[in-house]
């Protein structure tokens, strides 16, 4: 078996997450690296800023990925973080098709920032430390 893309085994495993997508503007509203343009909110997008591997075991990365929280209102926003945190936080051994996340925990609590650069944007950023299955 190849080595799979961690991103894409943390979108699979997050659009099963009912009371996120939930919330969302719809299920395809998770979206790695960064929002397409014109994304309808609330929105998630996140992306792999770094982490650890060991060359011992190569299938079994442990990203730290960031994850932003859109909303159209602060209150949205957080609530948008409330619910990805209720389905990665302290998860184990979750299988995701034909790989696992063997655990997620996050690093940084969520903080609520307004975008400057586009108006009427509100986000929640948190980061995660996730160990991945990926082999």
């Amino acid at each position: 078996m190849s080595i799979g893309d961690s991103n894409k085994i943390i979108r699979d495993y997050l659009i099963t997450c009912g009371t996120l997508t939930g919330i969302l503007a719809t299920v395809n509203s998770i979206y790695c690296p960064r929002l397409s343009e014109n994304t309808v909110l609330p929105a998630v997008s996140f992306f792999t800023r770094g982490g650890t591997s060991t060359p011992y075991i190569p299938g079994m990365p442990e990203p730290s990925v960031q994850f932003d929280c859109w909303a159209d209102d602060p209150i949205t926003a957080r609530n948008v973080y409330n619910k990805l945190y209720d389905n990665l936080q302290g998860i184990q051994n979750v299988t995701v098709g034909a790989y696992q996340i063997m655990s997620a925990i996050e690093e940084v609590q969520g903080q609520d920032l307004v975008d400057e650069l586009v108006p009427g944007y509100f986000r929640t950023l948190t980061f995660f430390r996730i160990m991945v299955r990926a082999e």
